[in-house]
């Protein structure tokens, strides 16, 4: 054996050693895209029911908010009403008790309970 054939020999063994090195990551790649794979398809046959009932739960939530759209409209209507009947009651008891109010200033003014200082 001639020193040129050594070296080849040593060169095959060094590539050789390193295919070897360089496969254990490569199996491990592969498990690891096995597993991925797994994953993927179970969140596929998990995403259609999931996915059904948050729609079904968006139909429920949306007809909660159609209830509370009602009870806003008759709160605001009910608001409407009392400041309505809070200006009548104003207008009707207010402007007499203010005019009462004045005639029991002059009635005291006439018959002379004014207050000495």
């Amino acid at each position: 054996m001639s020193g040129g054939e050594l070296a080849a020999l040593i060169a095959a063994g060094a590539l050789a050693l390193l295919v070897l090195v360089l496969a254990i990551p490569l199996l491990k790649l592969g498990k690891l895209l096995d597993e991925t794979t797994a994953t993927v398809k179970e969140i596929n046959d998990n995403l259609p029911p999931l996915l059904a009932g948050l729609g079904e739960t968006v139909d429920q939530t949306n007809k909660q908010l159609a209830k509370i759209d009602v009870i806003t409209d008759n709160v605001a209507d009910m608001s409407n009403n009392i400041q309505s009947l809070v200006a009548v009651f104003s207008a009707s008891v207010g402007s007499p008790l203010m005019k009462l109010a004045g005639y029991l200033k002059s009635f005291s003014s006439l018959t002379g309970n004014k207050k000495k200082k």
